[in-house]
């Protein structure tokens, strides 16, 4: 998942960031209010952590959750704070967050609150995905097919668990070559041959191209419809 990380303070930043991206996200990183403008101008996260205290502002992260959703960002907002105080915790939820994390954090249960927003912007509702015979664990990125354990790659992981958790959609190539590899795929072609790896060590059936791009194999348990539209 693509997300943005907002946090002025380096020592939090950085295992903050080695921590989500050994996760299998793509974070990018503004220690300012100045450089999360930008970032989002150039492309809407899934999620984004926002600390509150920033350096052009004591109000910051509000500031810039407020102006995100002005703008028409419907992704999940999470503040990273040391502001405990009931009067900041309820503004940051009336600017528009959708959780609240007071610092300092166990790094553990952040993650977890990030997998859990990342869920209700899914149509997978819980840490383990399992559709047909694919079975994904979020937590843990472990991925078994038909019983059976499958190391994949990184990038593999997140190209797969993407479809999962939007079993019905469509990705076009380009779209799943920006959200997984960012401005480090040159083209497209990353992504047909990252689709070639995981239908060898899965199965052809795990994923389907289909008019417009790709989609997963299989949705709420059962395979993906397999009429006229659809070719391997």
């Amino acid at each position: 998942m693509r997300l943005l990380l907002v946090e002025d303070e380096l020592n939090i930043a950085r295992p903050l960031l080695r921590a989500l991206e050994a996760q299998g996200h793509r974070v990018q990183h503004a220690p300012d209010l100045s450089r999360a403008r930008e970032l989002l101008a150039e492309g809407e996260p899934d999620l984004m952590i926002l600390d509150v205290r920033l350096p052009e502002s004591e109000d910051g992260g509000f500031l810039l959750a407020r102006e995100a959703r002005e703008a028409g960002y419907k992704g999940p907002i999470l503040f990273m704070t040391a502001r405990d105080a009931l009067a900041d915790r309820v503004m940051g939820l009336d600017e528009g967050g959708d959780d609240y994390v007071v610092k300092p954090f166990e790094l553990p249960e952040l993650l977890a609150r990030v997998r859990a927003l990342l869920r209700r912007v899914s149509e997978v509702k819980t840490s383990r995905i399992r559709l047909g015979p694919l079975e994904l664990d979020l937590a843990t990125r472990a991925v078994r097919w038909a019983g059976q354990a499958v190391e994949l790659s990184s990038r593999e992981y997140a190209l797969l668990e993407r479809l999962a958790l939007h079993p019905g959609r469509v990705y076009s190539p380009e779209e799943l070559a920006d959200l997984i590899w960012g401005g480090e795929a040159s083209s497209a072609g990353v992504v047909k041959v990252c689709v070639h790896h995981l239908r060898s060590k899965l199965g052809p059936e795990v994923i389907r191209t289909v008019p417009g791009g790709y989609r997963l194999g299989w949705t709420e348990g059962a395979p993906a419809s397999t009429g006229a539209g659809d070719e391997r």
